[in-house]
């Protein structure tokens, strides 16, 4: 007996849904790209907020050195740097240790400068465009290019 059953085509298997090598190449690529843009530009960012760890130690030391010299008439120099007021500013350097401290004048009764510089080999050891900072007893800001008190 013969039944009439509708013939059955034979189909091409449907492609199965997924990634070709060539596809994936071409995402890492993009992401290659991306992410030599993206990191030197945040690292750069991240150099330029950490210099405020020595912008405002330096101004933590100015009002500290108005202070001790209402009591002294003179200002501190680094040795006094860490020492408890009255004998001392009580400021054991930057918040954050990226930079150095140091005051120097050649007539600490007069006036005074302060300086901060980044540690070598530190998170900031790195940043050569403004890797020193100074203000004065008269308020004026100096570094090491003249964009990094910005």
């Amino acid at each position: 007996m013969h039944t009439n059953r509708p013939a059955t085509r034979l189909t091409p298997r449907s492609r199965m849904g997924g990634v070709t090598l060539i596809e994936l190449m071409i995402v890492i690529v993009i992401v290659g790209i991306l992410a030599s843009i993206a990191v030197p530009s945040y690292r750069n960012y991240v150099m330029r907020a950490q210099r405020t760890d020595a912008m405002s130690a330096l101004l933590r030391v100015a009002a500290a050195q108005e202070k001790f010299y209402l009591q002294n008439n003179t200002y501190a120099g680094t040795a006094l740097l860490d020492d408890a007021p009255p004998a001392g500013l009580g400021i054991n350097g930057t918040d954050n240790g990226w930079y150095t401290l140091s005051v120097s004048g050649a007539d600490l009764t007069a006036a005074f400068t302060v300086t901060a510089t980044a540690i070598a080999g530190g998170a900031q050891g790195v940043d050569t465009h403004c890797a020193t900072f100074s203000l004065t007893s008269t308020g004026q800001k100096t570094a090491t290019n003249t964009d990094c008190w910005r």
